[in-house]
């Protein structure tokens, strides 16, 4: 019988049981994985653009506290900036005062809409399927045919397309109107005749009041304890420093402006729900071909652009000095400070908005002309710095001794204690993933290989590295590259892609040095890019960064790079870590926010307008979506809506439950159902797909034919015998029915990756016989073996060739078939562990496993050895079965890159 022992969890605090070691293990694995001493734990420092204050200091009060995702940590709180609420004229209340409550408008009130169904539809008509105007008016019209046919008495919930937008425009929530001013060349708009037309023309700026937009942001009860109110740090048990995320503002493409709150908590952000909004829309002058290089029209566009910037956040001003009253998520009033801390942009914004000139470094003064003269920092700039150095110097010698094109004055001049310099903050999207790695590291690789073999040889080497990465196994959300990397156009996500699975296919085909130079710079990437950083993250990252540095001369030594390595993007490393003691960990940092943003706020609301003066529909479409947004947040608030009810944004963020894998195909079973997961106070777990599987047999040995395993009865048994503590010779029957899976999902805490805003995320692992159409998908999985050793250590990797369940005694027992790998040993060239399969007597070994053993999905790269591959033969599905060594892909994500060390 089932023993009715539970075992408690190692943490202290903590007040988890569990039925079995597994479960234990799994548990400490998932929750306390950023617990352990060689995990990134340690205090959190939160640099904020929005301080709630009292008055202002620098001293810091201890304040012990117990943390859900670690040990007993201790938080040391600023002992004046500590956000005391206060009323609306500033006064500070006290302690235990109630909050005043945001609405009296009863809990039956939907208005503008008239009940809960009017506003959930048309919440599904606008924000949801995005659903056209005409074909709005053409369902009311079914709509109302259909009431009239049943001969009811009742109506459309809207007349006409009309009617549901004006009764989102009547919204006063979330009202932060775009307004616009006009400027041009001329200040008085009037120009010669024969002057060049960007000179005739004038400029719409589109924009909203920041203050207006930080308000709404700071009033949003959805941000309620995701919220920082005062700056503060946090200390593990072993007293080592903690740094997290900051602000975000700012993107180039279509020149949107894009603005956040350093308060509000990372995964928030990188969630979209409302914590990045766009403030902005930056005119951008055209002119003829003939003034592309005219000197005059390079210096109106940007001092064009520091004027727009400088006129959209003035409002900012008077909270800079003194403090302004707003609401905050938790309904209190307080006092609150504005500053500028942090712009994200990639290099050539960069040089517009620092007044430098192209080639330097907009954070130091290193020289570009000598060939390494970018390799390490100097002389920090500042904005004192290039004031003191204008007085002083003359043009030409500002330009070609320092760097400074003295004919940009930063709009950040017009703001107390702003400095551009200070506040650009590190952009791992173009710095790192799309300047080191793509535009530098892989393309150097192809230099070297037409070097070395010439342009014929060095075609067909490519061709094999792109049938290698085209072979690589399948995995949950990754992207598949079927014809290799030829593709026309690259994104950031197929570069993300492409830096997980490109390491094994180069190997053989380039020196060993180059092959440890990238997997150093994934080191340096997935470093910079973890959610929590501390003091002996900073030290990994310094010392991998010191090793890329010198590997990289492989380049040189090879005639790839003979004029060095003075790359503006590259040298930006060297910055990260004083940028990640002054900002917080980059991943918050990161313009991939922004550009995924823009898929909302630019290129949705672009497609649903008619093309034709897109910019004033699509300020709408903006300003409905808020309003909708605010609505619910409303209705959320005064209960009339569920809390976990989906916000009406970014429903595409959130994992909605789909595990029905009923039909033998598991096509309908897509890789993208998983994700970030909006749950809190989860234990991470691997569970079976909500239905099982048709068509299969539900005995043991009617299965064990259809799966070819004549061993599964035996199996089964031993495992039931070792989950009921029994020993080998008593192997308990099992005459229950099996039901057979084609997936599981596993739930587990991995902040560093999409994730909720609680930081967990999902994640499918597959055993089917078909997928997708193509053959076979089996999955591999980490399974703990020993949770006191570290990394790879500790965990084993097994093939998942078999899912189902089973009862006795009415437990139901999920589990799974597998083939065991053995670890071999870390490959010094890569830096990646690899394994084998185990063999006992020339036999594969096999066992079931309880599912509360597995981790989460692991992925598999073949060692592909120096032959070519059997092209025609050899695809994704059958690469497993195809070698026999492989690596374990530490790179498949960050939290692999966490664990499999």
């Amino acid at each position: 019988m089932w023993h009715s022992h539970r075992l408690p969890c190692l943490y202290s605090g903590c007040p988890v049981t569990f039925k079995s070691q597994h479960g234990c293990t799994y548990h400490i694995r998932s929750i306390h994985a950023n617990s352990n001493a060689h995990s990134d734990t340690g205090p959190r420092q939160n640099p904020s653009s929005v301080t709630p204050l009292d008055q202002n200091g620098l001293d810091y009060q201890d304040i012990p506290q117990y943390s859900s995702s670690g040990p007993s940590r201790k938080r040391i709180e600023h002992a004046y900036l500590t956000a005391v609420p206060c009323d609306l004229d500033g006064n500070f209340l006290p302690p235990g005062s109630i909050r005043q409550e945001r609405t009296q408008r009863p809990n039956t009130d939907w208005s503008p809409f008239d009940n809960q169904t009017q506003f959930m539809i048309g919440d599904l008509l606008y924000r949801r399927i995005e659903m056209s105007a005409s074909n709005i008016d053409l369902l009311m019209k079914l709509w109302l045919a259909s009431l009239e046919d049943s001969g009811l008495d009742a109506s459309e919930p809207f007349e006409c397309h009309q009617d549901l937008y004006a009764k989102i425009d009547s919204s006063p929530l979330g009202d932060v109107p775009w307004q616009c001013f006009i400027t041009g060349f001329s200040e008085d708009l009037h120009v010669p005749e024969d002057a060049p037309s960007w000179k005739q023309t004038s400029y719409e700026v589109w924009y909203r009041d920041p203050d207006l937009a930080i308000s709404a942001m700071l009033d949003n009860p959805d941000f309620e304890g995701h919220f920082d109110m005062c700056p503060y740090m946090e200390l593990d048990e072993h007293g080592s420093d903690k740094t997290t995320v900051s602000v975000a503002t700012g993107h180039v493409e279509y020149h949107p402006l894009y603005l956040s709150i350093g308060n509000i908590h990372n995964t928030v952000r990188r969630a979209h729900r409302n914590a990045v909004v766009p403030i902005a829309f930056l005119a951008i002058p055209k002119s003829d071909r003939r003034y592309d290089d005219d000197p005059e029209f390079r210096k109106f566009k940007r001092q064009l652009y520091h004027a727009s910037l400088s006129a959209i956040l003035k409002t900012l001003l008077p909270g800079m000095t003194k403090p302004a009253i707003r609401r905050c998520p938790d309904g209190h009033y307080r006092r609150i400070i504005y500053d500028l801390i942090a712009f994200i942009a990639d290099y050539p914004e960069q040089v517009m908005l620092t007044g430098i000139v192209q080639g330097w470094c907009p954070k130091c003064i290193a020289f570009p002309i000598f060939p390494d003269n970018l390799e390490m920092p100097t002389i920090p700039r500042t904005r004192a710095l290039t004031e003191e150095l204008a007085e002083i110097l003359d043009s030409k010698t500002l330009w070609n001794q320092y760097g400074i094109d003295d004919d940009i004055i930063p709009f950040t001049n017009d703001f107390p204690c702003a400095d551009i310099h200070a506040m650009l903050s590190p952009d791992l999207l173009h710095q790192v993933i799309k300047g080191m790695f793509k535009d530098h590291l892989v393309t150097w690789v192809g230099e070297y290989l037409l070097r070395e073999h010439g342009e014929s040889k060095s075609r067909k080497i490519l061709d094999e590295i792109d049938h290698r990465i085209a072979a690589v196994p399948a995995f949950s959300g990754i992207r598949r590259f079927p014809q290799g990397r030829r593709f026309k156009q690259w994104t950031g996500d197929d570069t993300k892609a492409l830096m997980k699975v490109y390491l094994p296919s180069i190997v053989g085909f380039v020196p060993n040095e180059m092959v440890t130079c990238i997997a150093t710079s994934l080191d340096v990437y997935y470093l910079v890019h973890r959610q929590n950083i501390n003091e002996d993250s900073l030290k990994n990252l310094d010392l991998a960064l010191i090793k890329f540095i010198d590997l990289r001369e492989i380049f040189r030594v090879t005639g790839v790079r003979t004029a060095g390595f003075s790359l503006p993007r590259q040298h930006a490393l060297v910055h990260y870590h004083s940028l990640i003691e002054n900002f917080g960990a980059p991943g918050g940092l990161c313009s991939s926010i922004t550009e995924s943003r823009h898929i909302s706020a630019v290129k949705k609301p672009w497609r649903r307008s008619n093309r034709y003066h897109a910019l004033g529909q699509m300020l709408m479409t903006n300003q409905r979506l808020d309003k909708l947004s605010a609505m619910h947040s409303d209705f959320v608030a005064r209960g009339m809506l569920p809390a976990g009810h989906i916000p009406p944004q970014n429903i595409s963020y959130i994992y909605q439950p789909n595990n029905d894998t009923s039909r033998e195909d598991d096509d309908e079973s897509d890789d993208e159902n998983g994700g970030a997961v909006d749950e809190k106070n989860v234990l991470g777990h691997v569970v079976l797909a909500r239905s099982p599987a048709r068509g299969y047999p539900q005995s043991l040995e009617e299965l064990s034919n259809v799966v070819n395993e004549p061993n599964l009865p035996y199996l089964t048994q031993l495992f039931l015998a070792d989950q009921l503590h029994l020993n080998d010779t008593s192997l308990p029957p099992i005459t229950s029915k099996i039901s057979v899976f084609h997936s599981a999902v596993a739930t587990f805490f991995a902040p560093s990756d999409p994730s909720g805003i609680y930081g967990m995320r999902r994640e499918r692992v597959h055993s089917t016989p078909s997928w997708k159409g193509k053959g076979p998908r089996r999955d591999c999985a980490f399974v703990v073996e020993d949770e006191a050793k570290p990394g790879m250590q500790g965990l084993n990797i097994v093939r998942v060739q078999l899912m189902f369940s089973f009862k006795y005694n009415n437990i139901e027992y999920p589990c799974s078939l597998v083939d065991w790998f053995t670890r071999v040993s870390i490959d010094n060239t890569t830096g990646m562990w690899v394994v084998q399969l185990d063999v006992e007597g020339g036999r594969q070994r096999k066992a079931i496993v309880h599912l509360d053993a597995f981790l989460r999905a692991a992925h598999l790269i073949p060692v592909y050895g120096s032959n070519p591959l059997p092209l025609h033969r050899l695809t994704d599905s059958y690469s497993l079965d195809t070698f026999k060594l492989f690596y374990v892909n530490k790179y498949i994500d960050h939290h692999a890159h966490e664990i499999a060390f």
